[in-house]
């Protein structure tokens, strides 16, 4: 079981940098700065940062002037050290409040979280992987936890195997054949045909499982829909103890979910 507290997760080198198979260093650079005061949430010295994130001390020294000339970080005397302003918290906001999707699902993604009492997820493909739009976690102690923004393999989460399903036959068909399918847990799918007839199995009752797939001991029931030309998939994830004897239970309130997603946007 995931915690509910955890490191921020890297994505896997294809999907990096989506088209191109590969990451832009200086654009890493900075990300990581980022990563580092949201992972230790103190503030850090210019060493601290070099030494923490792997940058060289000239380059973190540069990209750190450049983040304080645009008010993006500020320094403190005593002790030596930099810490985010509010100007990242504030530009992020209101990107996130123009995303074409997330905000308008949310009051939604989270009525079916109050119905499962489970966590629900809203993911899309993207490159070679799953990634996570919007996480609305179980209010359980016990809970599976992620962020969006983290990347799954598509073989082994529900959301994976759901984005794979919406594909036509004979695209699933040649996708599946062609994919290397590491064990991410002992459960994982790691035979192609296995995991073909599995995916279309699953389509033709119109959602589809993991069992401790992707995490150990997590279950997960998902399903997908098409929202102006976009594919996305909904998941509702949870401990196995707890989603073992309600998958079908989940399964209608998902199906239930997506048809009004669905109807509601095919209507503006």
């Amino acid at each position: 079981m995931e915690s509910s507290v955890q490191p921020v997760e890297q994505p896997p080198p294809a999907t990096a940098a989506v088209g191109t198979g590969a990451t832009v260093t200086a654009v890493d650079r900075v990300l990581d700065i980022l990563e580092a005061f949201n992972r230790i949430q103190k503030p850090l010295s210019l060493t601290d940062l070099a030494e923490t994130t792997g940058i060289p001390k000239s380059s973190c020294h540069a990209i750190v002037g450049t983040l304080i000339a645009r008010g993006y970080l500020y320094s403190l005397s005593r002790p030596r050290a930099l810490y985010p302003t509010r100007r990242l918290a504030d530009v992020a906001h209101e990107i996130h409040e123009h995303d074409p999707f997330v905000e308008r699902m949310l009051p939604l993604l989270e009525r079916l979280r109050d119905a499962s009492r489970e966590t629900v997820i809203l993911g899309k493909r993207q490159g070679d992987a799953v990634i996570y739009l919007q996480v609305v976690e179980s209010t359980n102690p016990i809970r599976y936890s992620a962020r969006p923004g983290q990347f799954k393999p598509l073989h082994s989460s529900s959301i994976g195997k759901a984005l794979l399903g919406s594909l036509k036959e004979a695209e699933v068909r040649a996708q599946v054949a062609q994919r290397h399918l590491p064990a991410v847990t002992p459960s994982t799918i790691t035979d192609n045909e296995a995991l073909l007839a599995d995916i279309l199995d699953s389509r033709k009752r119109g959602y589809f499982v993991t069992r401790g797939e992707n995490v150990p001991d997590v279950w997960a029931v998902s399903a997908f829909l098409t929202v102006h030309s976009e594919t996305l998939a909904v998941a509702i994830a949870g401990p196995r103890h707890r989603m073992e004897n309600n998958v079908v239970e989940c399964a209608q309130l998902l199906l239930a979910t997506c048809s009004f997603i669905s109807r509601q946007w095919s209507g503006r």
